[in-house]
Formats: structure tokens, sequence, C-alpha cells
């Protein structure tokens, strides 16, 4: 059964859909099973995998309203090898949408029965605030990965998101727990990095991933062609780290696997 990990951060712009995007190709190098799905209204992991938004016939939306079932809304992706539950626009009257639904929390824990079996591990994309898509990811999940920059306001964001998974933990999810904290857009030069990760450390010790993502070009290039950056440049400091943290991510969770 698959390890369903939501990565979140209701601050925007700290490589959450990076992160999805890539992790999910580097455990499919590691011969993982993985499914994403892009709950984020703009599309980003949509197109960064290399799918067409626009002309979607199926959506993450279309499962959500119960349209469409999520075997018949999965996109295959190639070279990289994982597969895709895209969103596009549609998603962005979900919020609407959902509210006049019976059980508008867990419609996509729900969905998700369907496909659980065929996968190790279920990545969902979450958008950057807490909104219905958001409650419905956290609904699904065992686990929640943290992206993270290294930066003044970032441990106050935190404290926000912690406390909001531990209100869908109490309400809607027992099971719900951190998965792991990730920086993201490393830079060792200031010591404000050196700062903020050694407060990451001290407040959530084992849970901090040992891999750091850097700041790279590469990683930034490679969702203008459809890529994830290990099959753009698999020589580059973004790649190696995401395969790095592939690794890490495997081994904390082989014994759930085996």
């Amino acid at each position: 059964m698959a390890k369903i990990i939501a990565v979140t951060n209701q601050k925007g712009g700290v490589g959450k859909t990076t992160s999805c995007v890539n992790l999910a190709a580097s455990l499919t190098a590691m011969k993982r099973r993985v499914l994403l799905i892009d709950l984020d209204p703009q599309g980003n992991a949509t197109t960064g995998s290399g799918i067409d938004k626009e002309g979607l016939e199926t959506s993450v939306f279309d499962v959500l309203v119960g349209t469409h079932g999520v075997k018949e809304s999965i996109v295959d992706v190639e070279p990289a090898g994982y597969s895709v539950l895209p969103a596009n626009g549609d998603l962005t009257g979900a919020e609407v949408v959902l509210l006049d639904l019976p059980s508008k929390e867990t419609r996509l824990r729900s969905a998700l029965y369907e496909v659980e079996q065929e996968y190790d591990f279920i990545l969902l994309d979450c958008p950057p605030s807490l909104n219905m898509l958001t409650v419905n990811a956290l609904a699904a999940s065992q686990g929640v990965l943290i992206p993270v920059q290294c930066e003044y306001y970032a441990l106050e964001g935190l404290t926000a998101l912690l406390q909001t998974i531990e209100r869908i933990a109490q309400a809607l999810n027992p099971t719900l727990a951190i998965e792991g904290i990730l920086r993201t857009m490393y830079d060792p030069r200031p010591s404000l990095t050196h700062d903020v990760s050694q407060q990451l450390t001290k407040h959530f010790a084992e849970k901090v991933y040992d891999t750091v993502i850097p700041r790279n070009i590469r990683l930034a290039e490679a969702p203008s062609y459809g890529l994830p950056v290990l099959h753009y440049e698999k020589q580059s400091r973004g790649a190696i780290a995401y395969l790095a943290l592939a690794g890490e991510f495997i081994r904390k969770n082989q014994a759930e696997l085996t």
C-alpha cells in the first residue's frame, strides 16, 4: 500500500512544487512506483512534468467532484517514469464546489482507495494556503513533508503550519504526522542560514533531513522544459541533491515498505 505524503507549506516560494516533481523523479529512478497529485490551481507540477494543462480532458478537479475516477485521469510521464494526476485552472472553482458536496474534507482520501495498492509513494503538491484542497490533502495523508527556506520568517510560518496539522489530525486524520523538514534553496554563506538551520534541528531533531537542496540554476531552468532536473541536467547539484533526498526518504520509510 502506498505511503501518502502531503508536501506543503502555507508560505509560498519555498520550493514546494520543485521538491514534489524532483522527488517523484528521483524515487522513480530508484525503482519506486510514484504518483504525483497536483492540487495547486496554478498547475505548476503538471507543466513541470511536461503535461499540457490546457489540453487535459480530465483532471484532479473531476476526481474531487466525482465525475471521473483516479485511474482514468492519471497521465504517465515519460521519460521520468512517474504518474501524474494533473491540475489546471478548473481547480480554482473546487473550493466553492466542494463546500456543497458531502464529505467535502475527505473526498480525495476516498478517491485514492482505487489506486493506493498500485504505488509505493503518492506525493500531494498542495497550494500555498490553507483551503479545502489542502484540507483534503492532509486528510488523505499519513505524513507531511515541509520544505523550508532558511530565512528570517521561516520559523514563524512553520508554527502556523504545525497548528494546522494538529487541528487536522484531531478532527479528521489521527494518523497524520510530520514526515520531515526539508531545507530548500540552501545557501551556506549567510550566518542566518546556519542560525535557522540550527533552530530547525533543535526543535525537530531527526525530522530534519540531512540532505539540503541548494540554490541551483538548473533546478530553476528545468520546469521551462517540462522536465525534472534529473532528466534535464543529471550532473547538476540540484539533481544530485534530490537523488540524495530520495535515498534518505526511502531509508526512513523502509520499515513500512517491507
